[in-house]
């Protein structure tokens, strides 16, 4: 199946959408978003759950997720991120499920391997794209540092060179930025061919290398797949505070920081067994849960 294409009009329906609401949450021009998107998720009170989920091929199951949760007073809005993928495309995956968040289409579950046959999907990819990297900002990067809108005479050398520091900088996934540089018809069919095919990920490969020596912590911290297991601070906190005011028990308190792979006295709390537990342990452990069994 060919891969969807956008016309113009959507294109730049897709590029306001993103203007707007890059303004809306205080990043105008050219200022970077980067990590700053797990911000912008509690800023619009969109609650972040993060769990790894591995599948059996090279590709995590899912990127993320959009859901809803809705009562007779509420609605909650949750995004599901797995963090069995590399930490640039988790923040790829959030700033496409925010596309889903703002234009209203429903709870969302993003697979790499239908995102090019389905119009909505193809939408969020070119949202997130520019939410991340607008396009006005990446010509004129271009154009500043080359002296010319088109790189179509650019030794591949450079390309590589130049999408590493693009990269580093702006947190956008190294093939993103390659497809960005389509999208803007910066370079030429076939150099979006030849630096596509480049691994990336390969810790042996010429970008790699090349990405290190430009930043070598955020190039790490880019390509690793964190398997996080949590949530915002800001969910966190409410955790806390529905037990300091005694919303939940000491064992809710718990089971549900564990969740998260938390436990209370990371935060101060030190929960003790209640003498209930203490007994029953002590009766174990003394025997007399043998005496119990045999007079069954």
């Amino acid at each position: 199946m060919n891969p969807i294409t956008l016309n113009e009009l959507q294109i730049e329906e897709i590029r306001k959408l993103a203007e707007e609401n890059r303004q809306t949450q205080g990043y105008v021009g050219d200022t970077v978003i980067a990590n700053d998107i797990f911000t912008i998720l509690d800023n619009l009170e969109i609650k972040l759950l993060e769990y790894p989920i591995q599948s059996e091929g090279d590709r995590p199951a899912f990127s993320a997720a959009l859901m809803h949760s809705e009562d007779n007073e509420s609605r909650v809005t949750f995004i599901g991120l797995n963090t069995a993928d590399y930490f640039d495309k988790q923040i790829f995956a959030i700033a496409h499920e925010l596309y889903h968040y703002y234009t209203k289409s429903g709870s969302h579950l993003s697979r790499d391997q239908v995102e090019g046959s389905n119009l909505i999907e193809v939408k969020a990819n070119r949202f997130a794209a520019e939410f991340l990297l607008p396009k006005k900002v990446l010509e004129s990067i271009i154009l500043e540092e080359f002296r010319t809108s088109s790189l179509q005479k650019i030794p591949t050398k450079i390309l590589i060179r130049f999408i590493a520091r693009l990269h580093c900088t702006w947190w956008l996934p190294y093939r993103s930025l390659v497809r960005r540089l389509e999208e803007i018809k910066a370079i030429s069919p076939d150099q979006y061919k030849d630096l596509y095919s480049v691994k990336e990920r390969d810790p042996e490969g010429e970008y790699w290398k090349i990405g290190q020596a430009f930043n070598k912590d955020v190039f790490l911290k880019l390509n690793q797949q964190t398997f996080n297991i949590g949530t915002s601070p800001n969910e966190i906190e409410i955790i806390i505070r529905n037990f300091e005011d005694n919303l939940i028990d000491e064992d809710h308190f718990t089971e549900t920081l564990r969740l998260f792979n938390r436990t209370p006295d990371e935060f101060g709390f030190e929960i003790r067994a209640s003498q209930e537990d203490v007994d029953e342990l002590d009766a174990f452990f003394s025997g007399e849960h043998e005496n119990e069994d045999s007079s069954v």
